[in-house]
């Protein structure tokens, strides 16, 4: 079993990288989370998780084992595949998408790319229980984290990148913390 990956990056895109070891480049799949953490070059150690599928052999890696860990959670419910766990981790940091689990908040899943409704109440039903126990609280997220996650879908949608999104959105938390989200969208917007 294959648990981490350390060498030099040679490659970086939004869905995956080439890590150089010792001459041998291995392409590993990641999400917008793990690659907002990762730098442009140097050496970087990602944490994997291997996908034997038929007719491939994937290599997926993270910058947390929370987010592996989320990663493996979701990837065992049934008519969730790899590329849809990633989808969500793209979309939803680590923790967030433990406590849209752990409060069975199915419309925020619905939301993602290929999620439809039956989709997110199977991931629910099968993951509220694993959630709370990787640490999620069941209570409501406060507001700001809701309207700061609303406006980040948005803006990703208008074709804005993650890093510089995130960036400006929390700047403006920091400066008002009850903002709505078409404020944050409108504040963020002049800041892009």
């Amino acid at each position: 079993m294959l648990h981490h990956l350390r060498g030099s990056l040679t490659r970086k895109t939004p869905t995956y990288v080439v890590v150089d070891c010792n001459g041998l480049g291995y392409l590993v799949h990641i999400s917008l989370t793990t690659f907002g953490q990762l730098p442009e070059s140097g050496t970087v150690e990602l944490l994997l998780h291997p996908v034997y599928r038929e007719d491939a052999q994937l290599l997926f890696g993270f910058a947390t084992e929370l987010e592996r860990e989320v990663f493996v959670l979701l990837n065992s419910v049934s008519g969730v595949g790899a590329s849809t766990a990633r989808v969500i981790l793209s979309t939803l940091r680590p923790e967030e998408a433990l406590s849209v689990l752990a409060n069975g908040d199915s419309g925020t899943l619905q939301r993602i790319k290929g999620i439809g409704a039956k989709t997110a109440q199977r991931i629910i039903v099968d993951l509220r229980d694993k959630a709370v126990k990787l640490g999620a609280t069941s209570s409501a997220m406060p507001t700001g984290t809701s309207a700061r996650h609303e406006a980040l879908e948005a803006l990703l949608v208008l074709g804005f990148a993650r890093p510089a999104v995130e960036k400006a959105l929390s700047a403006l938390a920091a400066e008002d913390a009850e903002a709505g989200v078409e404020e944050l969208i409108k504040r963020a917007l002049a800041r892009l």
